[in-house]
């Protein structure tokens, strides 16, 4: 594909390139965070939580439950992430702590989270992020390793879940010290 041609919302150092050579590149500069999308009720922000999982080059994401989602959010970014799929959350966090990874909730509703501000993002967690009316499950939020929730100053209870994966995210990399120009 010509450069000039390519129309995918891709920076210039991609156009033109196939999609596995794309992966193949990003894989080399993932940052050792991943990201897990509790999706009970067919949420229509999983896909602005993909997109931001590609925007911040996350390692992995995972959904769990059901495997459907809405990907016009994701603006294709999704073919260049690696994505898995668990049916249950004992599924997803067998395979998190079979593989070292930290649970982490994102969640203003479990009394036991702490602010953001406080919380120490390790690379080995695993940002979990919930439905945008029920957020995390109980089941999920039970099986947590940590909680934080993003504090907030103005009278609303909560921001979208799209917007909350962005914040959590960009704190994750900025906490490993790995944003560009940092």
């Amino acid at each position: 594909m010509d450069t000039k041609t390519d129309t995918r919302n891709l920076i210039d150092k991609f156009k033109g390139l196939p999609n596995e050579e794309i992966v193949a590149e990003l894989d080399k500069t993932r940052i050792p965070i991943e990201v897990a999308i509790e999706n009970l009720a067919h949420d229509f922000n999983i896909g602005t939580v993909v997109r931001n999982a590609n925007a911040f080059n996350v390692a992995r994401v995972h959904i769990i439950g059901k495997r459907k989602y809405n990907r016009r959010g994701a603006m294709v970014t999704d073919k260049y992430l690696h994505i898995d799929h668990f049916a249950t959350v004992a599924e997803f966090v067998d395979d998190a702590h079979a593989r070292g990874m930290n649970v982490v909730a994102v969640d203003n509703n479990r009394p036991e989270s702490k602010a953001l501000a406080k919380t120490k993002i390790t690379p080995n967690s695993i940002l979990v992020f919930g439905s945008e009316s029920d957020g995390i499950s109980q089941e999920l939020l039970d099986a947590s390793d940590q909680a934080f929730y993003i504090e907030q100053l103005g009278s609303t209870r909560s921001i979208n879940v799209g917007c909350a994966s962005a914040v959590a995210m960009y704190e994750a990399v900025r906490q490993l010290g790995l944003l560009p120009d940092a």
